[in-house]
């Protein structure tokens, strides 16, 4: 598939992200806003009690970092309005179910729109036993 293609198709989706504080987490959301500002939105879930939480270590562990800088150096003082617009942090937990996302009317919005899942959240408990994650 053609690169030209791939934007293309990314225009106008919404996309779910598991993992989004990881390694390639962080690269796959810069990427996308820069290279696809039209994306409709992206939904990060984040391990976090509330929204603020998850708002918050969004702010601190992802759009804060310097991976960003080019696109807040190209958005200048629109930066925080387009993250505003396009990334909406989501307090949840992929082990627990329904994502650990308590708020109904959200999951029930975010399953209506979410065209798109990267999955990938990763425990880092090494020792972590398997039956927690359906082993």
């Amino acid at each position: 598939m053609e690169f030209g293609s791939v934007k293309h198709f990314l225009r106008g989706k919404t996309i779910l992200v598991t993992g989004a504080t990881g390694f390639l987490g962080k690269i796959f959301v810069e990427k996308i806003l820069r290279v696809q500002p039209d994306v409709k939105k992206l939904y990060l879930l984040l391990r976090a009690s509330n929204s603020c939480s998850a708002t918050e270590r969004m702010r601190n562990e992802i759009i804060g970092k310097d991976l960003f800088k080019v696109l807040r150096d190209k958005l200048g003082d629109d930066f925080d309005s387009f993250i505003s617009e396009k990334v909406m942090a989501v307090a949840g937990d992929v082990s627990s179910e329904n994502l650990g996302i308590r708020d109904v009317y959200l999951r029930k919005a975010m399953l209506e729109e979410i065209d798109i899942v990267l999955h990938s959240a990763a425990s880092t408990k090494f020792d972590e036993s398997l039956r927690v994650w359906g082993g």
